[in-house]
């Protein structure tokens, strides 16, 4: 039978193999004489913490992680979890990048169901810190083994990985944001805010005008709800605690308007998407706002300016056409448009800007908004409706275009291909 190695076996080897006694591998080691000979030697020896395996590492001249399989009997001992020894490892796995010994542990450590509840502290600490990615297997572990469907840490899992996985590719966000949305209410509400908000998003991206009206009116509720909530803690002089959410509720509140306007305006009710903008158009005086809400609802005010002259157009009301100077900040820095939605917004306002200024007459100006346009959705890996309608326009249109707007859309044209054939598996 074939003697598996341990990893004191395989310590205890090397040692001999090099000629070191305790003592000369405890200079080179910096591990204390006493302490690594009853890592070897006492019975039952004592435990190696990670630290110590790492410097024995070292010593010995191996990589990184050298030990780490071995390792993970240690984490076991008698076929019982440690997580003293278990934490450390898994974040050092995390540094390493070494994700077979973290599926090993979770495997191991899932086996007794009452770990579940530490494996997604052990998530959302990663999570807090900074490392959503490295995140991800443990969330997945705990969507696998949590035993309660409706539970808030099966939410949350769900949560995490959803906004996790959200990008460029629209049918990607499509198939996640139908995999969550099941479990959006079982959320607390900091966290529901924020998934609520990214899921009207993405359905807003995928033209699916109803369901961004659904989840915008499901925002609208909860936001305005804790709002009044904050109200009725400042009337009763209570402090209101912070929400914990990636916004100002401030933006909740305006975008859950927003949307439902922009929404009614795809599907060619511009008199009811007029309705929604007084609603975000001054949100300054909205209460509890501080530097950073007071800067979002400044963006509100410039954004329903936009969407008013968007709907003018659309409705063939011209006569306020000279008030797009007043927008030239939209012109000049697509970056200040860093989510999809909008980017979207910005895309649809310049392609109905350019048609108007194509139907009247005004080809270089037309060309301009159009190439505004094209460079945003380009951004999108977006095939549809907006980059068919502006390649159908240039089409139409190209022989009022200049050298230099030919050659920016011809080079944007190429970035889109290049954005297409990286998505074919």
């Amino acid at each position: 039978m074939e003697h598996t190695p341990t990893i004191r076996s395989t310590i205890e080897t090397e040692l001999k193999q090099r000629g070191y006694t305790f003592s000369s591998f405890s200079k080179i080691s910096g591990i204390n004489r006493g302490t690594f000979s009853t890592m070897l030697n006492s019975n039952p020896p004592k435990p190696i913490s990670v630290r110590q395996m790492d410097l024995i590492t070292k010593a010995l001249g191996y990589p990184e992680g050298w030990l780490y399989e071995l390792y993970i009997n240690e984490c076991f001992h008698e076929g019982k979890g440690h997580w003293k020894r278990i934490k450390p490892f898994l974040l050092r796995c995390v540094e390493l990048e070494r994700k077979e010994c973290i599926q090993k542990v979770l495997s191991r450590l899932t086996e007794d169901l009452s770990y579940v509840s530490t494996v997604f502290e052990f998530a959302e600490e990663l999570h807090e810190g900074g490392k959503e990615n490295e995140a991800v297997p443990f969330y997945e572990c705990v969507i696998e083994n949590e035993r309660y469907y409706h539970s808030e840490r099966l939410a949350v899992s769900q949560y995490r990985l959803f906004s996790c996985s959200l990008n460029k590719d629209l049918e990607n966000n499509r198939q996640q944001a139908i995999k969550f949305a099941p479990f959006r209410k079982n959320l607390p509400d900091n966290l529901q805010l924020d998934a609520l908000l990214k899921l009207a998003n993405a359905y807003f991206q995928l033209d699916d005008c109803g369901t961004v009206i659904q989840y915008a009116e499901e925002l609208r509720i909860l936001a305005t709800n804790i709002y009044q909530q904050q109200l009725g803690e400042k009337l009763k002089s209570r402090e209101v605690k912070p929400l914990n959410t990636e916004r100002r509720l401030v933006v909740y509140y305006g975008q859950s308007f927003l949307l439902k306007g922009n929404a009614y305006e795809k599907q060619g009710l511009y008199q009811k998407a007029l309705t929604f903008i007084p609603y975000y158009a001054d949100l300054t005086g909205f209460e509890g706002l501080d530097d950073i809400g007071r800067i979002e609802a400044e963006k509100f005010k410039m954004w329903a300016k936009a969407n008013k002259l968007n709907l003018e157009i659309l409705m063939g009301e011209t006569e306020s056409l000279p008030a797009i100077d007043k927008f030239k900040e939209l012109n000049t820095n697509i970056s200040y448009y860093h989510t999809n939605y909008n980017l979207i917004t910005y895309s649809r306002f310049f392609l109905e800007l350019s048609r108007y200024y194509f139907n009247t007459g005004a080809y270089l100006k037309a060309m301009d908004a159009m190439l505004k346009s094209f460079k945003a959705s380009s951004q999108l890996n977006d095939k549809a409706y907006y980059i068919k309608s502006i390649t159908l326009l240039f089409e139409k249109y190209k022989d009022h275009s200049t050298n230099g707007q030919r050659e920016e859309y011809e080079k944007l044209l190429e970035e889109v291909q290049h954005n297409v054939n990286q998505m074919i598996p």
